[in-house]
């Protein structure tokens, strides 16, 4: 599986993870088994990236209670997101993530959405002083703030910044995923499939001959393949809670990625579909 380094300390991360938000935010007391089987078959794949939130209801709790019984806890790269305002009511809900993550230790706390980042972030990094979380970022989910994000990486130290971009949304580009890479700064990337509008565009439209080139058998695969072919970009984290949608995923980060004159053909095919 193909791997992207974390700048801010060079270690490898796998380019294909998995979104949490909806999908493994169900009541069941006991997980579902295909969500236990989707985690089963991230952690087959090699693949590590597990995104969170308190915003995500139980998605925390589900995830923790279902990792804590796999073979290898450990192998999995958990991120979470503090969301509230104040300081201490940030402390209170990092630690209740870690509580219902089964963690003693988070890979990496984000600061959600932006949300009173100047508050949160002294404590931030107080944690990671402490070894609390190893990595610190701060995240949004539209192109109307991606200006904003742009200026807290320039003025602040991140480790990570997650955003939205897609193959039809590409305002990224333009300035903040440029940003990222200058400073040094990893990127998650969410709603690559635009909330499923993406994939309602394509459904039942066959996939272009030339396709197979890059080894794309499925439209997950080819708009996640265009994503993580971008150089600025560090992992992917599509939603799932289906196995088999997670392996469509996952096969996007195997095989040879298109260069910047097929990125740009493969962006106008599903332009003119």
């Amino acid at each position: 599986m193909l791997t992207r380094l974390i700048p801010s300390s060079q270690e490898a991360l796998p380019v294909i993870g998995l979104g949490t938000w909806q999908t493994f935010d169900v009541a069941d007391e006991t997980p579902p088994p295909r969500l236990v089987q989707t985690l089963k078959t991230l952690q087959a794949a090699g693949a590590t990236v597990i995104d969170s939130s308190p915003m995500y209801g139980r998605a925390e709790e589900v995830v923790g209670a279902i990792t804590t019984r796999l073979p290898d806890p450990n192998a999995f790269f958990y991120a979470t997101k503090v969301w509230t305002q104040g300081q201490e009511a940030g402390r209170r809900q990092m630690q209740d993530s870690l509580r219902k993550l089964g963690r003693q230790q988070v890979d990496l706390m984000q600061i959600h959405n932006l949300l009173d980042w100047q508050t949160h972030l002294p404590l931030l990094r107080a944690w990671k002083a402490s070894g609390k979380v190893r990595y610190l970022g701060i995240t949004h989910y539209t192109d109307s703030r991606h200006e904003e994000l742009e200026r807290v990486l320039r003025r602040e130290s991140f480790d990570f910044v997650q955003f939205n971009y897609s193959i039809l949304d590409r305002h990224a580009e333009q300035r903040l995923l440029p940003a990222a890479a200058d400073l040094g700064v990893a990127t998650l990337i969410n709603r690559p499939f635009t909330e499923g509008s993406l994939l309602a565009h394509v459904r039942s439209k066959a996939l272009p001959p030339w396709a197979t080139e890059l080894g794309i058998t499925s439209w997950a695969s080819y708009f996640l393949k265009f994503i993580i072919s971008h150089p600025a970009v560090t992992c992917v984290i599509p939603g799932t809670s289906s196995p088999e949608h997670l392996t469509d995923n996952l096969a996007a980060a195997t095989g040879p990625l298109p260069d910047t004159a097929l990125r740009e053909k493969m962006a106008a095919f599903v332009r003119n579909l």
